[in-house]
């Protein structure tokens, strides 16, 4: 869903129309919410866990007051996107609707809220904030039999085993240290519940996280090589399949810059950090960074103690950092279409 608005104010002789793109995205996830609020999710198997409604709400607020006074020069596009949970809602948006060619935009902004932050604080930081995401499954092809005679098989327990060893090599000796990746195997199914037999194959997979998109390539090339070798060194056989996911988010200097003057606008220079460490965690809103200049800025929500954090079924939404958010959008309108 795309809202398109036009400012009042004059554009000068010669001077280009300006257009600005805003990003809220709106999907919920697929668990049940057990909150016990009474504005819980009434639709069994949904629930808005990573606050997605809240920034659906802080871009309609900045939608209604700009409607209401369109005190800028320029377009302004309100971008509403689903299914950023998983989905790619942003890949889809961008590379098959092609929506930077049907409603242009020189520069494009998204907002987050952030647990890990206080509340009202904004985290504008320039380059990588967060990382790409790609999944690898690995079907390792033995030769099975009784698990008496493990001589005359070749067991795809222990060749497997061998393989997550060498992957750990890939980040500890394969990275700069200054660089930052993720290689994490997160599944490894092999045997039944017959105990005296060992299983023909094993299955693993995992995820890869990194910021760069040079190591990002890399270590997918890497990780394939580094498998399908040892595993043919020990007489078995590899299948490797890469799942591409997101690239990583990487916010633009002049207009990060911009992002953090306006925030601190709203919420004044000390409640605005541009240093905040990223996180190894994916975000869809990069294929927009990819295509258009723009930032992707964090807004802290005050987590505290042993509150939630999102995606738990017990997070709540802090319904008191909606307006701080409506503010920037608004103030980001009038300052780029000044």
């Amino acid at each position: 869903v795309i809202g398109t608005l036009h400012g009042k104010n004059e554009i000068k002789s010669g001077q280009k129309v300006k257009s600005i793109g805003l990003r809220a995205d709106m999907d919920a996830l697929g668990m049940e919410e057990d909150t016990g609020l009474e504005y819980k999710s009434k639709h069994p198997g949904r629930f808005h866990g990573c606050g997605h409604d809240g920034h659906t709400t802080m871009l309609l607020g900045a939608a209604r007051y700009l409607a209401a006074t369109r005190d800028f020069a320029g377009t302004v596009h309100f971008i509403f996107q689903p299914a950023e949970e998983m989905f790619g809602g942003g890949r889809k948006m961008v590379r098959d609707e092609k929506i930077f060619e049907r409603f242009p935009c020189d520069t494009v902004y998204g907002i987050h809220n952030w647990p890990l932050l206080p509340e009202g604080v904004i985290s504008a930081r320039a380059g990588p904030i967060m990382a790409s995401n790609d999944e690898f499954l690995l079907r390792i092809i033995g030769q099975g039999g009784h698990a008496a005679m493990p001589h005359l098989t070749v067991d795809p327990i222990y060749v497997a085993s061998q393989a997550v060893i060498a992957l750990q090599g890939l980040v500890s000796r394969s990275t700069d240290p200054v660089d930052s990746a993720v290689v994490s195997l997160t599944k490894f199914h092999a045997g039944t519940n017959a105990l005296n037999v060992i299983p023909f194959g094993a299955e693993l997979g995992g995820t890869i996280r990194t910021f760069q998109p040079a190591t990002r390539d890399r270590l997918k090339t890497q990780l394939k090589a580094c498998v399908e070798g040892v595993v043919a060194s020990m007489g078995a056989t590899a299948e490797v399949e890469i799942i591409e996911g997101y690239p990583a988010t990487i916010n633009h200097v002049d207009e990060t810059e911009l992002a953090a003057n306006v925030a601190s606008e709203i919420v004044g220079p000390i409640n605005v950090v541009r240093d905040a460490p990223p996180t190894m965690g994916a975000e869809d809103f990069s294929y927009m960074l990819q295509e258009k200049p723009g930032c992707y800025i964090w807004l802290g929500s005050g987590r505290t103690g042993n509150d939630p954090m999102v995606h738990d079924p017990k997070y709540d939404f802090n319904d008191n950092i909606s307006p701080i958010g409506a503010s920037w959008f608004v103030r980001m309108v009038e300052t780029s279409l000044a």
